[in-house]
């Protein structure tokens, strides 16, 4: 799938299988690296091949991740190592009347690449992007890192220019000749969503973003609540 926005996709990052899914334009990118809280970075050295899970988020076309000087992940990516990061949101089971056609709905994003280390001048706001993204108006909330906390945090980002989006959405696909097999057939959808906050200190009362979180919670239970009730 092309866009006026696509990256043309580079030999590794060109989707062969169900090439139809595919999506190389930014805004899909964004938005499935939005949508997410944890990357997976694969990377090999001397010892074999890795694939670590850890936090992640965006700012303009780069993705961030961070974590401690002592990493070996980050120490390696930090040498412009080849990586390969993941993302994968699972959104639904698809039970097709065939074993053979059941699948999955998903959006998913593969980025190729060598990371980059944030300089210490700007790993402040690289990390007060991240607690905007866990929690729009946290940095402005809670104590930023200090001097020994972020001497001892390696920032490091990459690019989005070698990336591709694989997304899969709607129903069973059933060879025609099972279309009149007794067997239940449709999607049991999944989704990551918010529950109510446990509180462990408040004492400037509820922040806003807090609020909101609870608000989403309490809706999503009021309607699970009434469709379980509902003939």
């Amino acid at each position: 799938m092309t866009t006026p926005e696509a990256t043309p996709p580079s030999e590794r990052s060109r989707i062969r299988r169900l090439a139809q899914r595919g999506h190389y334009d930014r805004a899909t990118l964004h938005a499935v690296i939005d949508a997410a809280y944890v990357c997976h970075v694969a990377f090999a050295d001397e010892h074999g091949v890795h694939c670590i899970p850890t936090a992640c988020w965006r700012d303009g076309d780069y993705l961030y991740i961070h974590g401690s000087n002592g990493s070996r992940m980050l120490k390696l990516a930090a040498s412009r190592a080849q990586v390969c990061v993941t993302i994968t949101h699972l959104d639904g089971l698809v039970l097709a009347r065939s074993a053979f056609n059941h699948s999955m709905n998903y959006r998913s994003a593969v980025i190729y690449g060598e990371f980059d280390v944030v300089a210490e001048a700007f790993k402040s706001a690289a990390l007060d992007t991240l607690m905007e993204h866990i929690a729009p108006g946290r940095s402005r909330e809670a104590r930023p890192g200090n001097a020994n906390e972020l001497a001892a945090t390696t920032i490091l980002r990459i690019p989005l220019d070698e990336a591709a989006c694989k997304i899969s959405t709607g129903g069973p696909e059933d060879d025609e000749a099972d279309l009149d097999l007794p067997v239940w057939a449709g999607v049991l959808p999944l989704a990551l969503q918010p529950n109510v906050p446990v509180v462990v200190a408040a004492p400037r009362g509820t922040p806003d973003y807090v609020e909101r979180w609870q608000k989403a919670a309490l809706n999503r239970n009021a309607v699970e609540t009434l469709t379980a009730t509902t003939p």
